[in-house]
């Protein structure tokens, strides 16, 4: 190893060499012992020094063959370019680790054809993804051109996206607007947070609904749309989400708590979806009312 990079984490190194490779996969390589130092097993956060051989082995390309299975979809819209489902939470988007099957991806490949290979073999179709747990809308393209052109409509905020969730707390006014970096937890990388010093700009709009005793129903509108931001931004207002197990927190009020229980996952729900569609320059705006849990939850916080 040239002494230019002494110094550097091992993940780091390699994934400025290895093309095609992202860094979280080199890390799972490293620990799959496809990487040696000197010979010897590595870990994705050694320091390298002068003169160290390292050696990327890079283990066998699994099949990424995605089989088709008859997984009841609710659609919203449906046309010749893109679908919108109401994605039931419970539901993976697309597979991975612990998740290679029974995904939407799985279900779409039964419902669209010729929906294999846009926009790569894991993700064929997917422009954008809700947490496993959060309920609601989403786009699927069903060719390159839409897909490509969805794709740079999310990445220049054009997307209409308004979420509805159930929180715990008193919102401190009204509504408001939430403008942070976002990046990495530094202290739990699994986890998302808005106090970074450093990172991607995310910003939600933020509008109270509801008010109840110790909670509220909240209406957040996305100008960006980070992994998890909605859960994060409202948790550092001090309105974490009920039944959210990572970034929230018990309520302490006994009947909040109750309902958050009840519920079983994260009070939240993708309700508006609108954009400009691709192929025909018209203005699509589609809405899903919250499912049955969500519903029955503001039900009981309505009845406090």
């Amino acid at each position: 190893m040239p002494p230019a990079d002494a110094g550097q984490r091992l993940d780091l190194f390699l994934a400025q060499r290895v093309a095609g490779v992202s860094r979280s996969q080199l890390a799972r390589q490293i620990g799959q012992a496809a990487v040696t130092v000197n010979g010897a097993a590595g870990t994705p956060s050694r320091k390298l020094r002068a003169g160290d051989v390292v050696i990327y082995d890079p283990p066998p390309v699994a099949p990424t063959e995605i089989a088709a299975e008859a997984i009841p979809l609710t659609v919203v819209h449906e046309d010749r370019w893109l679908v919108v489902i109401d994605k039931p939470a419970g539901l993976v988007v697309h597979p991975a680790p612990g998740h290679e099957a029974g995904t939407l991806v799985n279900a779409l490949l039964a419902h669209v054809q010729d929906l294999r290979g846009i926009g790569g073999e894991l993700r064929p179709g997917i422009v954008h993804r809700i947490d496993k747990d959060t309920s609601g809308l989403l786009v699927v393209a069903k060719d390159d051109a839409t897909m490509n052109a969805l794709a740079a409509a999310f990445k220049a905020h054009t997307i209409e996206r308004v979420y509805e969730a159930l929180v715990a707390g008193a919102p401190p006014g009204p509504g408001g607007r939430i403008d942070t970096f976002y990046g990495r937890d530094p202290r739990d990388r699994k986890k998302f947070s808005s106090r970074v010093r450093a990172g991607k700009r995310a910003v939600t709009n933020w509008t109270v609904a509801e008010r109840f005793p110790g909670a509220a129903r909240i209406e957040a509108r996305l100008e960006t749309g980070r992994t998890h931001q909605v859960r994060v931004h409202l948790a550092a207002l001090g309105l974490p989400l009920l039944g959210d197990r990572t970034y929230g927190r018990p309520p302490r009020d006994p009947p909040v708590r109750a309902i958050a229980e009840t519920l079983g996952r994260q009070a939240l729900h993708a309700r508006v979806l609108g954009f400009v569609h691709p192929a025909t320059g018209h203005k699509l705006s589609f809405s899903a009312e919250p499912p049955p849990d969500m519903r029955a939850a503001l039900a009981a916080l309505r009845a406090l």
